[in-house]
């Protein structure tokens, strides 16, 4: 009738909860009037009905939005009613396992609400509902609904509501890398290129540091180098089609990243410049049978500024595709990834602010603290930043060219926040951690405003920074993202998942640099404070055409 009606079914909920009227723990019967009953009221008619739903969308060939009322006792044991726990464990497993719908556009979420004042509700202990912090009021059951209807990235998505904690996604990105199986080196890759027809030349251009300056392009200059025909045993040739561009680029033309016994960074010149690429392997050495020629992967290693890169398999990090996306996961995602979930603490933190939300990484940052519940304020310089913000769905965007972030941040958020995800450094560092609540974690991932001038990047000093520390019992971190390269691909495959769902957005830069020969215009580009998303060059335009085309 309903279909008759209006012509189709855009929005379908399905509720059905029952207590177990007998003790499952005295039950003699065959439970046909009590947990039988009791699975087929909360488990079996939600199950029916979503098939119908589905099937009717199908026919009527609309999107549309089913969801599923769970319960927070699906979530985690109910001792007195263990059945009612099951069954509604059932709905929320159920419904998570129908995210492929979303390629036919249909989505499936499920709400799982703490205590909402209903009859059944009425019947749980009174002391343990005070200890819980009260009944869910309707408002925020509703708010919960309306996000899930609305948010079109969620499908067989889990929305845990609470009175204690507010709204949380179920379970976090966190949990979810517990039990999700990373991706062997060959499996669900394919060939993209004809290893017959795979060419490899006699020579190839690569860009070397001749001498030691922050001035990325007076350090830097394209040489001409002879390509070795012979691949080391362990060893990947990677051609590559996409290099990124790093702010820490000029960091790395300073001498400031070598170590060791050596000092003296003028030691190491010249040296090869670029950090991250992805292309198609070209070549594989002897002992080397799970990669394959022609098939699309990554590194993460000095020397990404070149036509070609040789490099030890176990550093290759095999990928979908050898697109700008794949370059944006690299240093920008996994750093977002690994420094939110390994020193961020996400499980406790409420709110979360990302500073230079717009760029490579602060992208990353503001969608991953959304997926995982939490309220992002984002800072960025510009009307069009702010825009890419909304879009990505951040709560709060702070554009520091139109207002005084010190106050926003006192008059809005006087707590102060959970989680902030820092790396512009200076006086932005100074306002963060005077915005730091008790108990928070301050990420310093970078400091862009300090890497250029005359004498490159100069330590600063904090004063006062452990007093301040020891009186609200917070953290500042550190983070580098080469000391977790253990954690590289587990992270990298997490992000391509995502994306591949549809839940997380991959902003590239629209300003096009071709060619070995603009990376230097593409290092002064981001280091103007103008780029929107990722910088990345496309290193051969040849093969760049050709695979926009697959």
């Amino acid at each position: 009738m309903h279909v008759i009606t209006y012509g189709g079914l855009d929005i379908c909920i399905n509720s059905a909860g029952i207590s177990n009227p007998l003790s499952f723990f005295e039950d003699q019967t065959d439970g046909s009037r009590s947990w039988r009953h009791t699975i087929n009221v909360n488990l079996i008619a939600v199950i029916d009905c979503t098939r119908l739903a589905i099937q009717t969308m199908h026919a009527t060939r609309k999107p549309g939005v089913i969801i599923n009322m769970g319960s927070s006792a699906g979530l985690y044991p109910n001792y007195k009613d263990p059945i009612y726990s099951a069954s509604k464990g059932g709905v929320i497993l159920f419904t998570r396992s129908l995210l492929s719908y979303k390629r036919q556009g249909i989505r499936v979420n499920v709400l799982c609400p703490e205590f909402v004042e209903t009859e059944l509700a009425l019947k749980v202990d009174a002391k343990f509902i005070d200890l819980v912090g009260g009944f869910l009021p309707m408002e925020m059951v509703i708010k919960g609904a309306f996000e899930l209807i609305t948010d079109e990235n969620r499908a067989g998505s889990c929305l845990w509501i609470t009175k204690r904690r507010g709204m949380e996604y179920w379970p976090t990105l966190e949990e979810e890398a517990k039990y999700l199986l990373p991706r062997s080196k060959t499996r669900g890759r394919f060939s993209i290129i004809d290893p017959q027809k795979f060419k490899i030349p006699e020579s190839f251009e690569k860009i070397v540091v001749q001498t030691l300056s922050p001035n990325f392009r007076g350090a830097t200059m394209v040489v001409c180098v002879p390509l070795r025909s012979e691949i080391k045993p362990d060893h990947v040739l990677l051609k590559i089609v996409y290099a990124g561009v790093n702010a820490s680029d000029v960091n790395f033309s300073s001498g400031r990243y070598f170590g060791g016994n050596n000092n003296d960074p003028s030691a190491h010149l010249p040296f090869d410049a670029g950090f991250e690429a992805v292309g198609i392997i070209a070549a594989t050495g002897d002992s080397v049978h799970d990669l394959k020629v022609g098939t699309p992967a990554a590194v993460m290693a000095f020397g990404c500024y070149a036509e070609f890169i040789m490099v030890p398999a176990k550093y290759v990090l095999p990928v979908d595709r050898p697109d700008p996306e794949a370059v944006a996961m690299l240093t920008s995602g996994l750093t977002a990834s690994i420094a939110l979930e390994k020193a961020g603490q996400m499980d406790s933190g409420k709110v979360v602010l990302v500073t230079a939300a717009a760029g490579g990484t602060g992208q990353f940052a503001v969608q991953l603290a959304k997926l995982a519940g939490k309220t992002v304020i984002a800072t960025c310089g510009g009307k069009e930043k702010a825009v890419v913000l909304k879009e990505l769905g951040v709560d709060r965007v702070i554009d520091y060219l139109e207002e005084d972030m010190k106050l926003v941040l006192k008059r809005e958020f006087p707590k102060g926040v959970d989680v902030i995800y820092e790396s512009v450094g200076g006086k932005m560092f100074d306002l963060c951690l005077n915005a730091l609540a008790i108990h928070g974690w301050l990420i310093v991932i970078g400091m862009i405003s300090q890497y250029q001038g005359e004498h490159g990047w100069k330590p600063r000093n904090y004063p006062g920074l452990c007093e301040k520390l020891l009186t609200k019992s917070q953290t500042v971190m550190g983070f580098f993202l080469t000391q977790h390269s253990h954690l590289w691909q587990q992270h990298l495959d997490k992000l391509f998942h995502l994306f591949s769902l549809g839940k997380l957005k991959v902003n590239v830069d629209g300003k096009g640099f071709v060619g070995l020969r603009s990376v230097a215009d593409a290092v002064e580009y981001l280091h103007s404070g103008k780029s929107k998303g990722k910088v990345v060059v496309c290193v051969d335009p040849a093969y760049c055409q050709q695979f926009a085309k697959i």
